[in-house]
């Protein structure tokens, strides 16, 4: 028995036996004399049966799944459901002993049932709520002690009440808030948790000045998720941070009510982007707990995100499938990894391996599997073409063909926005193994299997491996200049939390759509492409520019901005769809999906023999024409286009 099935034993245990104390003391108080002596005479037929019945009650309002440090309103509306529904019962059978054929007379009558449920709602809810304030008071102490970083909270009440309810329970360690300061003026005065709110934003440089004149130096600056809001001017925040040399660090969390936080340095790439879009927890811990998940490419920028988040919803088994040596053991040193409950390991492999996916796929039998292995920027696809094919292409079927082996429930190919209309080899070759994914997808559905292949565009994602934003940054640390390929290039951005998200979405509603299709529902029916709803896309030129700005300087005038001509395989705009895909709507925020358009796998077969042959012959124009037969907007290499005017204020330097 492990410690957490131990605990659950022991509040069992707790819950039935103030139920019979409950029971006895209503009678000892309600009663005496020969009222008293009849009632105990047939308690010994009565209270077993009513403690078991006490028992399954409890466990319908879920009083065994909560944890009695985290005690709260919820848990005691679930007590005061239970006992209520005790109560309930009590007088039915109340009502059914006073008839000729039974007793005759009420067992218990209305004030006893009455005086029952105030004694059971004290012993059910008193010791939680005991418990509760124990470990409150030995943490506030144990704060005390250990808290040596004097802080600012910065935000909205309500995000920094959970905050401080974090730092409380010791999720967020050693911080010792002295003071709140919100964006919001009518917030000014009040107390959060015994912290003032001493001002706004706007009073940063005041307070920090008053705390330097009271001798206790406030040495660090948390901002919850409100202080990053567009109406918050995190740009104007972060700017004075800057100027009062103080570190400022962000809230994140893995877990409901903060239970798993972190704090993490406030990034440049933090304030980039529109409000990110939020996902259904719930969903996505229903489908994912439980379940045996295979990442591979786990060690890159989306594939340990995806792993982080796998084993933050629940999921049995996590077995992460990478190329790479040190990759592998950076993801598998993940402090989240390594403290959560699931089963977690790792093994060295290459995609493009067939026989050695195979052996994996069958030695662990995965529930799920996510496909982020993948080689992904445009000028070396460019240069080195049989590499991207290789691995974008037969590295997916691979992976599809043995975890269709081995009956996975869903299989998701990480895809990309350029896949429609390509005209790089990224694009073309993520398109193909989408068509293949597409394929394969429609032939189990006309069997009626479960096995779902589905395929996730994303856009660009904020701090990945090659992502423009740690390129500015890079560059803006140098003193410039900053390098933009073409004045009018845009593109989408998505934060590598979004995109993990998208795929465990995406993943959960190809699943539920997969179980609606075996019971008879239409094939023709089906979603296999998802996209995220990233909203307008971002002129990259405009990036920049404020990249620039939130780092302290002024474009053009203290850093640079080279417009260096596009590269191959580049276009200015991304598209999310292609012309005839039809657009479906799946019911799911944030989230996009289209019915696939693809040929029957005999057809893709051949694609795929054409393929291979050209690669083996190193033949780029016949890899192209396979290309153009599958993809017919493939755009074949073209000269690179003519660089425009750059904008006045550069044209002028």
């Amino acid at each position: 028995m492990t410690r957490q099935d131990f605990k659950k034993v022991l509040i069992v245990v707790h819950d039935l036996v103030m139920t019979a104390i409950a029971v006895l003391a209503t009678f000892f108080v309600r009663f005496d004399g020969i009222l008293l002596d009849e009632r105990l005479r047939l308690l010994p037929v009565f209270l077993p049966p009513f403690v078991a019945f006490a028992g399954v009650v409890y466990w319908f309002f879920q009083l065994y799944r909560s944890k009695w440090r985290f005690a709260s309103l919820p848990d005691l509306f679930n007590i005061f459901r239970a006992t209520t529904v005790l109560a309930l019962t009590l007088l039915v059978i109340d009502y059914v002993l006073v008839s000729p054929q039974l007793l005759g007379a009420f067992f218990f009558g209305k004030i006893t049932i009455a005086l029952y449920w105030l004694i059971q709602m004290f012993l059910l809810g008193g010791p939680r709520l005991a418990f509760r304030y124990v470990k409150y008071a030995r943490s506030r102490n144990t704060i005390e002690r250990d808290a040596n970083t004097p802080t600012l909270l910065l935000g909205r009440g309500s995000d920094t009440e959970v905050v401080l309810r974090a730092i409380e329970s010791g999720a967020v360690k050693r911080l010792q808030p002295k003071g709140v300061l919100s964006y919001r003026s009518d917030e000014l005065g009040q107390s959060i948790r015994g912290v003032p709110v001493l001002g706004t934003f706007a009073d940063l440089d005041q307070v920090i000045q008053d705390f330097q004149e009271r001798g206790v130096p406030i040495r660090r600056l948390v901002a919850t998720p409100s202080a990053l809001a567009p109406e918050a001017h995190p740009d104007m925040l972060l700017a004075r941070a800057r100027r009062l040399g103080l570190p400022l660090v962000r809230v994140t969390s893995l877990g409901e009510g903060m239970r798993d936080a972190e704090l993490a340095p406030l990034e440049i790439e933090d304030l980039l982007l529109r409000p990110t879009v939020q996902i259904d927890r719930g969903r996505l811990e229903n489908f994912i707990r439980g379940k045996r998940v295979l990442v591979t490419g786990g060690g890159g920028s989306i594939g340990s995100e995806i792993c982080t988040r796998v084993v933050a919803f629940g999921a049995s088994h996590l077995l992460i499938v990478e190329s790479s040596e040190p990759s592998l053991h950076n993801i598998l040193e993940n402090p989240t990894l390594l403290s959560s409950d699931t089963d977690v390991d790792g093994v060295l492999a290459d995609v493009r391996d067939r026989e050695r996916i195979r052996e994996i796929m069958a030695g662990f039998r995965p529930d799920v599997v996510f496909h982020a292995a993948a080689l992904k920027h445009v000028p070396y696809l460019e240069r080195n073409w049989t590499e991207g094919i290789k691995t974008n292409v037969f590295g997916s079927v691979n992976v599809a063909d043995a975890a269709v082996e081995v009956e996975a429930s869903a299989i998701v190919i990480i895809s990309t926005d350029k896949a429609i209309d390509p005209v790089s080899m990224l694009g073309a070759t993520k398109r193909i193994a989408e068509m293949y994914g597409q394929a394969l997808d429609a032939e189990f559905m006309d069997r009626n299997r479960a096995t779902r292949l589905i395929a996730v565009r994303f856009g660009n994602v904020l701090g990945s491996v090659g992502s423009v934003v740690p390129k500015f940054k890079a560059q803006i640390a140098r003193g410039g200049p900053v390098t933009v390929t073409h004045p009018d290039m845009v593109r989408y951005f998505m934060t590598t939390r979004e995109a993990a998200d998208l795929v465990l979405t995406s993943a959960s509603h190809a699943d539920a759509e997969g179980r609606r299709l075996t019971e008879g529902a239409r094939s023709d029916d089906r979603t296999s492409i998802y996209v995220l709803k990233m909203g307008q896309p971002v002129r990259i030129y405009e990036l920049a520019e404020r990249m620039i700005r939130l780092a302290g300087y002024e474009p053009g005038e203290e850093i640079e901005i080279s417009v260096t001509g596009t590269r191959p395989g580049e276009r200015l705009h991304e598209i999310l769809f292609a012309r005839e895909e039809p657009r479906a709507e799946i019911g799911v925020d944030g989230v996009m999906a289209a019915r696939p358009i693809f040929a029957d796998r005999e057809r893709v077969q051949v694609w795929l023999e054409r393929l291979a042959k050209a690669v083996k012959a190193g033949d780029r124009a016949a890899a192209e024409e396979v290309f153009e037969e599958a993809i017919p907007e493939f755009t074949r290499r073209t000269k690179t286009p003519e660089l425009p005017a750059a904008p006045a204020r550069l044209a002028s330097q």
